[in-house]
């Protein structure tokens, strides 16, 4: 009957901080986060592959177009939003003067955010990666002369380049809190030596 008193409990929780990783980890924007890769990852496939399946430069060049447009626009405002919750946009006021807006989403009350790590993962590895890959394509269009496919990456990298600024800037703060926190940084570093 002692037995029945005994209870199986985790060595300092171990059980609890598996159950809280997987929790963490697991996707819960399935359908986003395929999005999110799907767009930046097929106009890559198609650059490279295009002069393989076709002879024609334009139909490439606006597949190529339409999947960077519409990788901009999903990144922007859907996938951004749901998987780290940033996002960016520019409004005009009525002087006609632009600003741009930089907003990241709240700690909830329980001191958790609602993204998981692993969606975290997936935005940022793409977001970072695929523009340095359009970085490499447009150096290789240069210096191998294809001027006409230089066009088509530029836009690659603008776009997609937009992003990545747009969304740094979000998880990091304006240019005044860079400035500071690099300040801070390097004073603290310097009064530890």
């Amino acid at each position: 009957d002692s037995n029945n008193d005994i209870e199986d409990v985790s060595l300092f929780d171990a059980d609890d901080d598996v159950s809280r990783r997987s929790k963490k980890s697991k996707i819960r924007h399935p359908v986003a986060s395929f999005f999110h890769l799907f767009f930046r990852v097929s106009a890559i496939v198609v650059y490279l592959l295009c002069e393989l399946l076709t002879s024609s430069f334009i139909a490439c060049m606006v597949t190529i177009i339409l999947l960077l447009s519409c990788d901009f626009w999903a990144v922007k405002n859907v996938t951004g939003r749901l998987m780290v919750g940033l996002r960016w946009w520019n409004q005009v006021d009525d002087d006609g003067r632009s600003h741009w807006v930089f907003e990241a989403r709240k700690v909830s009350a329980q001191g958790s955010k609602t993204s998981s790590e692993a969606e975290s993962r997936i935005f940022w590895l793409g977001l970072i990666t695929c523009p340095m890959i359009w970085v490499i394509f447009a150096f290789s269009a240069l210096f191998s002369f294809k001027v006409k496919w230089l066009a088509v990456v530029v836009m690659g990298v603008v776009l997609q380049g937009a992003n990545l600024y747009g969304y740094i800037r979000c998880k990091v703060g304006s240019r005044k809190n860079l400035t500071s926190m690099a300040t801070n940084y390097l004073g603290k570093q310097f009064l530890r030596q």
